[in-house]
Protein backbone atom coordinates (compact mmCIF):
# COMPACT_ATOMS: atom_id res chain seq x y z
CA UNK A 1 0.00 0.00 0.00
CA UNK A 2 3.03 2.25 0.56
CA UNK A 3 4.60 2.00 -2.47
CA UNK A 4 1.52 2.80 -4.26
CA UNK A 5 0.79 5.60 -2.30
CA UNK A 6 4.52 6.80 -3.12
CA UNK A 7 3.94 5.97 -7.31
CA UNK A 8 0.74 7.97 -6.87
CA UNK A 9 2.01 11.59 -4.95
CA UNK A 10 2.88 13.50 -7.79
CA UNK A 11 3.52 17.31 -7.37
CA UNK A 12 2.04 19.11 -9.99
CA UNK A 13 3.25 23.32 -9.78
CA UNK A 14 0.82 26.08 -11.99
CA UNK A 15 3.80 28.39 -13.46
CA UNK A 16 3.82 32.03 -13.88
CA UNK A 17 3.07 33.71 -17.70
CA UNK A 18 6.11 34.73 -18.36
CA UNK A 19 5.37 35.74 -22.27
CA UNK A 20 5.22 39.54 -23.52
CA UNK A 21 2.05 40.82 -23.86
CA UNK A 22 0.71 39.44 -20.84
CA UNK A 23 -1.71 36.67 -20.53
CA UNK A 24 -4.17 36.51 -17.84
CA UNK A 25 -4.65 32.85 -18.45
CA UNK A 26 -4.16 29.48 -16.38
CA UNK A 27 -4.97 26.02 -16.42
CA UNK A 28 -5.85 25.31 -13.53
CA UNK A 29 -8.73 28.19 -11.63
CA UNK A 30 -8.34 27.60 -7.63
CA UNK A 31 -12.06 26.00 -7.91
CA UNK A 32 -10.87 23.38 -10.74
CA UNK A 33 -7.28 22.77 -8.55
CA UNK A 34 -9.83 21.71 -5.63
CA UNK A 35 -11.92 19.21 -7.44
CA UNK A 36 -8.65 17.69 -8.61
CA UNK A 37 -7.33 17.68 -5.15
CA UNK A 38 -10.40 15.52 -4.25
CA UNK A 39 -10.38 13.06 -7.57
CA UNK A 40 -6.76 12.82 -6.83
CA UNK A 41 -6.13 13.02 -3.33
CA UNK A 42 -2.73 12.09 -3.53
CA UNK A 43 -1.03 14.47 -5.86
CA UNK A 44 -0.31 17.69 -4.39
CA UNK A 45 -0.37 21.20 -5.94
CA UNK A 46 1.89 24.21 -5.74
CA UNK A 47 1.17 28.03 -7.49
CA UNK A 48 4.05 30.25 -8.67
CA UNK A 49 2.14 33.68 -7.37
CA UNK A 50 1.41 35.91 -10.51
CA UNK A 51 0.37 39.60 -10.21
CA UNK A 52 -1.10 39.45 -13.97
CA UNK A 53 -3.41 35.49 -13.51
CA UNK A 54 -7.24 36.21 -13.81
CA UNK A 55 -7.18 34.49 -10.54
CA UNK A 56 -5.32 36.49 -7.69
CA UNK A 57 -2.79 34.51 -5.54
CA UNK A 58 -5.20 34.92 -2.65
CA UNK A 59 -7.87 32.78 -4.04
CA UNK A 60 -5.41 29.76 -4.49
CA UNK A 61 -4.23 30.47 -0.43
CA UNK A 62 -7.72 30.42 0.67
CA UNK A 63 -8.59 26.82 -0.61
CA UNK A 64 -5.56 26.04 0.40
CA UNK A 65 -2.55 25.65 -1.94
CA UNK A 66 1.23 27.08 -1.74
CA UNK A 67 1.91 29.99 -3.41
CA UNK A 68 5.93 29.65 -4.26
CA UNK A 69 8.45 31.16 -6.33
CA UNK A 70 10.33 27.85 -6.02
CA UNK A 71 8.66 24.86 -7.70
CA UNK A 72 11.76 22.64 -8.30
CA UNK A 73 10.32 20.03 -6.17
CA UNK A 74 7.60 19.69 -8.57
CA UNK A 75 7.39 16.92 -10.73
CA UNK A 76 4.85 18.26 -13.47
CA UNK A 77 4.75 21.70 -14.49
CA UNK A 78 1.46 23.40 -16.08
CA UNK A 79 1.46 26.38 -18.06
CA UNK A 80 -0.35 28.02 -21.20
CA UNK A 81 1.93 30.09 -23.19
CA UNK A 82 5.98 29.11 -24.14
CA UNK A 83 8.37 29.63 -21.30
CA UNK A 84 11.98 31.83 -21.72
CA UNK A 85 15.04 29.51 -21.79
CA UNK A 86 16.17 30.79 -18.36
CA UNK A 87 12.82 30.17 -16.53
CA UNK A 88 12.91 26.27 -18.19
CA UNK A 89 14.07 23.99 -14.94
CA UNK A 90 16.02 20.74 -16.01
CA UNK A 91 14.71 17.03 -15.86
CA UNK A 92 11.13 18.04 -15.12
CA UNK A 93 7.62 17.33 -17.27
CA UNK A 94 5.90 20.41 -19.20
CA UNK A 95 2.53 21.30 -20.37
CA UNK A 96 2.19 24.22 -22.43
CA UNK A 97 1.76 25.38 -26.17
CA UNK A 98 5.23 25.17 -27.68
CA UNK A 99 4.06 26.75 -30.88
CA UNK A 100 7.10 24.92 -32.22
CA UNK A 101 5.45 21.46 -34.29
CA UNK A 102 5.46 23.42 -37.43
CA UNK A 103 9.19 24.71 -36.88
CA UNK A 104 8.70 28.22 -35.93
CA UNK A 105 11.72 29.68 -36.16
CA UNK A 106 11.14 32.28 -32.77
CA UNK A 107 10.92 29.19 -30.32
CA UNK A 108 13.76 27.33 -32.30
CA UNK A 109 16.44 28.00 -29.27
CA UNK A 110 13.62 26.89 -26.57
CA UNK A 111 12.89 23.51 -27.79
CA UNK A 112 16.76 22.91 -27.98
CA UNK A 113 17.19 24.13 -24.61
CA UNK A 114 14.59 21.72 -23.49
CA UNK A 115 16.21 18.96 -25.49
CA UNK A 116 19.70 19.93 -23.63
CA UNK A 117 18.09 20.25 -20.12
CA UNK A 118 16.43 16.81 -20.33
CA UNK A 119 12.53 18.12 -20.32
CA UNK A 120 10.32 15.77 -21.03
CA UNK A 121 7.61 18.37 -23.04
CA UNK A 122 3.82 18.01 -23.99
CA UNK A 123 2.11 20.05 -25.86
CA UNK A 124 -1.26 21.08 -25.33
CA UNK A 125 -1.77 21.20 -29.15
CA UNK A 126 -0.36 17.21 -29.70
CA UNK A 127 -3.06 16.30 -26.69
CA UNK A 128 -4.87 14.13 -28.95
CA UNK A 129 -7.16 10.91 -28.78
CA UNK A 130 -5.96 7.49 -31.14
CA UNK A 131 -7.90 9.65 -34.49
CA UNK A 132 -5.34 12.61 -33.99
CA UNK A 133 -7.92 15.11 -32.58
CA UNK A 134 -7.51 17.03 -30.80
CA UNK A 135 -8.77 17.06 -26.86
CA UNK A 136 -8.08 20.49 -25.58
CA UNK A 137 -7.76 24.18 -26.70
CA UNK A 138 -8.88 27.41 -26.47
CA UNK A 139 -10.97 27.44 -29.65
CA UNK A 140 -14.52 27.99 -28.55
CA UNK A 141 -13.10 31.11 -26.27
CA UNK A 142 -11.35 32.02 -29.89
CA UNK A 143 -15.14 31.68 -31.25
CA UNK A 144 -17.01 33.33 -28.85
CA UNK A 145 -14.19 37.09 -28.30
CA UNK A 146 -14.20 36.88 -32.53
CA UNK A 147 -17.47 37.10 -32.84
CA UNK A 148 -18.05 39.84 -30.41
CA UNK A 149 -14.79 41.64 -32.84
CA UNK A 150 -16.22 41.23 -36.01
CA UNK A 151 -19.94 43.10 -34.67
CA UNK A 152 -17.45 45.32 -32.90
CA UNK A 153 -15.58 46.39 -36.20
CA UNK A 154 -18.82 45.96 -38.28
CA UNK A 155 -20.35 48.92 -35.95
CA UNK A 156 -17.04 51.04 -35.92
CA UNK A 157 -16.72 50.53 -39.93
CA UNK A 158 -20.49 52.19 -40.44
CA UNK A 159 -20.75 53.95 -37.13
CA UNK A 160 -23.64 52.38 -35.78
CA UNK A 161 -22.80 51.54 -32.45
CA UNK A 162 -19.78 51.28 -30.51
CA UNK A 163 -19.42 48.76 -28.38
CA UNK A 164 -16.26 48.31 -25.98
CA UNK A 165 -13.06 46.08 -25.65
CA UNK A 166 -14.31 42.53 -24.99
CA UNK A 167 -11.16 42.54 -22.36
CA UNK A 168 -12.87 45.46 -20.85
CA UNK A 169 -16.37 42.84 -19.82
CA UNK A 170 -16.29 40.16 -17.63
CA UNK A 171 -17.78 37.10 -19.14
CA UNK A 172 -18.62 35.66 -22.28
CA UNK A 173 -22.19 35.95 -20.64
CA UNK A 174 -21.32 40.16 -20.76
CA UNK A 175 -20.23 40.17 -24.72
CA UNK A 176 -24.15 38.52 -25.68
CA UNK A 177 -25.85 40.96 -23.42
CA UNK A 178 -23.89 43.45 -25.60
CA UNK A 179 -24.33 42.18 -28.69
CA UNK A 180 -28.26 41.99 -28.45
CA UNK A 181 -28.81 45.31 -27.16
CA UNK A 182 -27.60 46.42 -30.86
CA UNK A 183 -29.61 47.39 -34.01
CA UNK A 184 -27.96 45.22 -37.03
CA UNK A 185 -29.51 46.13 -40.50
CA UNK A 186 -30.25 42.89 -42.70
CA UNK A 187 -26.95 41.47 -43.14
CA UNK A 188 -25.38 38.12 -44.07
CA UNK A 189 -23.02 36.50 -42.77
CA UNK A 190 -20.92 33.25 -43.92
CA UNK A 191 -19.22 31.36 -41.21
CA UNK A 192 -16.68 28.39 -42.01
CA UNK A 193 -15.93 25.60 -40.11
CA UNK A 194 -17.58 23.43 -37.65
CA UNK A 195 -14.57 22.81 -35.25
CA UNK A 196 -14.10 24.25 -31.68
CA UNK A 197 -13.62 28.03 -33.34
CA UNK A 198 -16.96 27.72 -35.70
CA UNK A 199 -18.77 26.40 -33.19
CA UNK A 200 -17.87 29.09 -30.57
CA UNK A 201 -18.98 31.83 -33.52
CA UNK A 202 -21.80 29.95 -33.95
CA UNK A 203 -23.01 29.95 -29.63
CA UNK A 204 -22.89 33.67 -30.06
CA UNK A 205 -24.73 33.95 -33.54
CA UNK A 206 -27.36 31.85 -32.02
CA UNK A 207 -27.48 33.41 -28.43
CA UNK A 208 -28.11 37.02 -30.48
CA UNK A 209 -30.93 35.10 -32.56
CA UNK A 210 -29.91 35.75 -35.82
CA UNK A 211 -31.59 33.63 -37.97
CA UNK A 212 -29.48 30.51 -39.29
CA UNK A 213 -30.64 29.30 -42.96
CA UNK A 214 -29.56 26.70 -45.76
CA UNK A 215 -26.96 27.62 -48.43
CA UNK A 216 -29.59 27.23 -51.00
CA UNK A 217 -31.47 29.94 -49.52
CA UNK A 218 -28.69 31.96 -48.49
CA UNK A 219 -27.39 32.66 -51.82
CA UNK A 220 -30.68 32.95 -53.18
CA UNK A 221 -33.23 34.68 -51.37
CA UNK A 222 -33.43 38.29 -49.93
CA UNK A 223 -33.98 38.63 -46.34
CA UNK A 224 -35.39 41.48 -44.39
CA UNK A 225 -33.47 40.14 -40.83
CA UNK A 226 -29.64 39.13 -40.48
CA UNK A 227 -29.25 35.80 -41.27
CA UNK A 228 -26.53 33.47 -41.61
CA UNK A 229 -24.94 30.48 -43.18
CA UNK A 230 -22.52 27.74 -41.23
CA UNK A 231 -20.73 25.99 -44.37
CA UNK A 232 -18.81 22.90 -44.86
CA UNK A 233 -15.54 22.22 -47.23
CA UNK A 234 -17.61 21.29 -49.63
CA UNK A 235 -19.66 24.03 -49.88
CA UNK A 236 -16.57 26.39 -50.43
CA UNK A 237 -14.66 23.81 -52.41
CA UNK A 238 -15.34 21.94 -55.81
CA UNK A 239 -12.97 19.49 -57.55
CA UNK A 240 -11.24 21.14 -60.29
CA UNK A 241 -12.48 17.87 -62.76
CA UNK A 242 -15.83 18.60 -61.93
CA UNK A 243 -16.29 15.23 -60.19
CA UNK A 244 -18.43 15.18 -57.03
CA UNK A 245 -16.87 12.89 -54.32
CA UNK A 246 -17.29 13.15 -50.43
CA UNK A 247 -15.54 15.58 -47.67
CA UNK A 248 -13.06 12.41 -47.19
CA UNK A 249 -11.86 12.74 -50.72
CA UNK A 250 -10.87 16.88 -50.24
CA UNK A 251 -9.08 16.15 -47.11
CA UNK A 252 -7.29 13.01 -48.89
CA UNK A 253 -6.68 15.00 -52.50
CA UNK A 254 -6.76 18.89 -51.29
CA UNK A 255 -4.82 19.48 -54.47
CA UNK A 256 -7.67 18.02 -56.79
CA UNK A 257 -9.80 20.62 -55.54
CA UNK A 258 -10.07 24.83 -56.15
CA UNK A 259 -12.27 27.22 -53.67
CA UNK A 260 -15.92 28.39 -55.32
CA UNK A 261 -16.34 30.48 -52.57
CA UNK A 262 -17.48 33.44 -54.75
CA UNK A 263 -20.52 32.50 -54.94
CA UNK A 264 -20.74 33.54 -51.19
CA UNK A 265 -18.67 36.78 -51.65
CA UNK A 266 -21.59 38.42 -54.01
CA UNK A 267 -24.47 38.24 -51.47
CA UNK A 268 -22.30 38.45 -47.82
CA UNK A 269 -21.55 41.28 -46.31
CA UNK A 270 -19.66 39.86 -43.13
CA UNK A 271 -17.19 36.79 -43.35
CA UNK A 272 -15.82 34.82 -40.26
CA UNK A 273 -13.31 32.88 -40.54
CA UNK A 274 -13.42 29.92 -38.09
CA UNK A 275 -11.99 26.83 -40.16
CA UNK A 276 -8.98 24.57 -40.34
CA UNK A 277 -6.89 24.93 -42.91
CA UNK A 278 -4.60 22.05 -43.87
CA UNK A 279 -1.52 22.69 -46.05
CA UNK A 280 -2.37 21.77 -49.71
CA UNK A 281 -5.59 23.29 -49.66
CA UNK A 282 -7.12 25.48 -52.18
CA UNK A 283 -6.70 29.24 -51.33
CA UNK A 284 -10.29 29.99 -49.97
CA UNK A 285 -10.41 33.88 -50.53
CA UNK A 286 -8.79 35.31 -53.14
CA UNK A 287 -7.07 38.88 -54.12
CA UNK A 288 -9.89 37.78 -57.25
CA UNK A 289 -12.46 37.41 -55.21
CA UNK A 290 -11.81 40.71 -52.74
CA UNK A 291 -11.25 42.78 -55.94
CA UNK A 292 -14.41 41.63 -58.37
CA UNK A 293 -16.71 44.38 -58.73
CA UNK A 294 -19.28 41.38 -57.41
CA UNK A 295 -17.42 41.47 -53.89
CA UNK A 296 -20.30 42.34 -51.66
CA UNK A 297 -17.73 41.05 -48.33
CA UNK A 298 -16.68 44.52 -46.30
CA UNK A 299 -15.72 42.76 -43.01
CA UNK A 300 -13.37 39.95 -42.40
CA UNK A 301 -13.17 38.24 -38.96
CA UNK A 302 -10.01 35.66 -39.55
CA UNK A 303 -9.91 34.07 -36.54
CA UNK A 304 -7.88 31.24 -37.84
CA UNK A 305 -5.68 33.99 -38.92
CA UNK A 306 -3.51 32.28 -41.02
CA UNK A 307 -0.88 35.23 -42.39
CA UNK A 308 -0.14 34.55 -46.15
CA UNK A 309 -2.87 31.61 -45.99
CA UNK A 310 -5.89 30.94 -47.49
CA UNK A 311 -7.50 34.22 -46.82
CA UNK A 312 -5.74 36.67 -49.03
CA UNK A 313 -6.95 40.04 -46.66
CA UNK A 314 -5.09 38.36 -44.07
CA UNK A 315 -1.53 40.29 -44.97
CA UNK A 316 -0.60 40.59 -40.79
CA UNK A 317 -1.58 39.29 -37.80
CA UNK A 318 -3.63 42.17 -35.72
CA UNK A 319 -3.33 42.71 -31.70
CA UNK A 320 -6.24 42.96 -28.73
CA UNK A 321 -4.47 46.72 -28.38
CA UNK A 322 -5.13 47.36 -32.21
CA UNK A 323 -7.41 44.73 -33.63
CA UNK A 324 -8.64 45.81 -36.96
CA UNK A 325 -6.99 47.57 -40.43
CA UNK A 326 -8.21 47.86 -43.68
CA UNK A 327 -7.45 46.45 -46.80
CA UNK A 328 -7.71 47.58 -49.77
CA UNK A 329 -8.87 45.33 -52.96
CA UNK A 330 -7.40 46.93 -55.84
CA UNK A 331 -3.98 46.83 -54.27
CA UNK A 332 -3.57 44.37 -51.72
CA UNK A 333 -2.35 46.41 -49.72
CA UNK A 334 -3.09 47.74 -45.88
CA UNK A 335 -5.27 50.93 -45.72
CA UNK A 336 -7.11 52.53 -42.86
CA UNK A 337 -10.12 50.81 -42.02
CA UNK A 338 -12.05 54.09 -42.68
CA UNK A 339 -11.01 54.08 -46.06
CA UNK A 340 -14.52 53.60 -48.10
CA UNK A 341 -12.85 51.01 -50.50
CA UNK A 342 -11.54 49.11 -47.44
CA UNK A 343 -12.62 45.80 -46.72
CA UNK A 344 -12.23 45.45 -42.65
CA UNK A 345 -9.80 42.55 -41.35
CA UNK A 346 -10.12 41.07 -38.09
CA UNK A 347 -6.77 38.90 -37.59
CA UNK A 348 -6.06 38.28 -33.61
CA UNK A 349 -3.99 35.54 -32.99
CA UNK A 350 -4.42 35.16 -28.92
CA UNK A 351 -8.75 36.46 -29.01
CA UNK A 352 -9.09 33.71 -26.00
CA UNK A 353 -6.67 36.06 -23.97
CA UNK A 354 -9.80 38.32 -24.12
CA UNK A 355 -12.29 36.20 -22.07
CA UNK A 356 -9.38 35.07 -19.65
CA UNK A 357 -11.80 33.83 -16.92
CA UNK A 358 -13.95 31.39 -19.32
CA UNK A 359 -10.78 30.33 -20.96
CA UNK A 360 -8.91 29.56 -18.02
CA UNK A 361 -12.35 27.06 -16.54
CA UNK A 362 -13.20 25.63 -19.64
CA UNK A 363 -9.67 24.47 -20.54
CA UNK A 364 -9.42 23.54 -16.61
CA UNK A 365 -12.18 21.22 -17.21
CA UNK A 366 -11.04 19.65 -20.58
CA UNK A 367 -7.33 19.09 -18.82
CA UNK A 368 -8.89 17.39 -15.89
CA UNK A 369 -10.91 15.35 -17.93
CA UNK A 370 -8.64 13.84 -20.71
CA UNK A 371 -5.11 14.69 -19.31
CA UNK A 372 -4.52 14.42 -15.79
CA UNK A 373 -6.26 10.97 -15.42
CA UNK A 374 -3.42 9.02 -17.69
CA UNK A 375 -0.92 10.06 -14.84
CA UNK A 376 -3.04 8.06 -12.55
CA UNK A 377 -3.97 4.52 -15.03
CA UNK A 378 -0.94 4.04 -16.60
CA UNK A 379 -1.09 5.89 -19.44
CA UNK A 380 -4.14 3.68 -21.06
CA UNK A 381 -5.38 5.25 -23.75
CA UNK A 382 -1.65 6.65 -24.54
CA UNK A 383 -2.59 10.24 -24.58
CA UNK A 384 0.43 11.37 -23.08
CA UNK A 385 2.96 9.14 -24.88
CA UNK A 386 0.87 10.52 -28.21
CA UNK A 387 1.64 14.29 -26.07
CA UNK A 388 5.15 13.98 -25.32
CA UNK A 389 7.32 15.38 -27.82
CA UNK A 390 10.73 15.28 -25.98
CA UNK A 391 11.91 12.49 -23.61
CA UNK A 392 15.40 12.43 -21.65
CA UNK A 393 17.30 14.88 -24.01
CA UNK A 394 15.78 13.21 -27.50
CA UNK A 395 12.78 13.62 -29.77
CA UNK A 396 10.15 11.15 -29.61
CA UNK A 397 9.53 8.79 -32.54
CA UNK A 398 6.19 10.60 -33.23
CA UNK A 399 8.31 13.87 -33.70
CA UNK A 400 11.49 12.87 -35.13
CA UNK A 401 10.83 15.16 -37.75
CA UNK A 402 11.91 18.02 -36.16
CA UNK A 403 15.47 17.12 -35.92
CA UNK A 404 17.02 19.19 -38.23
CA UNK A 405 14.86 22.30 -37.09
CA UNK A 406 16.78 21.87 -33.08
CA UNK A 407 20.30 20.38 -34.78
CA UNK A 408 20.18 23.78 -36.87
CA UNK A 409 22.63 26.35 -35.69
CA UNK A 410 22.47 24.58 -32.01
CA UNK A 411 23.90 26.71 -29.54
CA UNK A 412 22.24 26.71 -26.10
CA UNK A 413 24.62 25.26 -23.57
CA UNK A 414 24.32 22.19 -21.46
CA UNK A 415 22.02 22.12 -18.34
Amino acid sequence: MRAGKLRHCMKFGIIRERKSPPDRRVVFSPQKLAEMQKLFPYAEFKVEPSDIRVFKDEEYKALGFEVSNDLSDCDVLIGVKEVPVDALIAGKKYFFFSHTIKKQPHNQKMLQAIVNKHIDLYDHETIVDRDNKRLIGFGRYAGNVGAYNCFRAFGLKYELFSLPKAETLPDKDSLITKLKKQFFPPVKIVLTGHGKVGMGVKEMLDAMKIKEVSVQDYISKTYTEPVYVQIDVLDYNRRKDGQVKDKEDFYQNPQEYISNFERFTKVSDIFIAGHFYANGSPVILTREMLASKDNKIKIVADISCDVDGPIASTIRSSTIAEPFYGYYPATGQEVDMYHPAAVVVLAVDNLPCELPKDASEGFGNMFLEHVIPAFYNGDKDRILQRAMITHNGSLTERFKYLEDYINDNKGVPHS
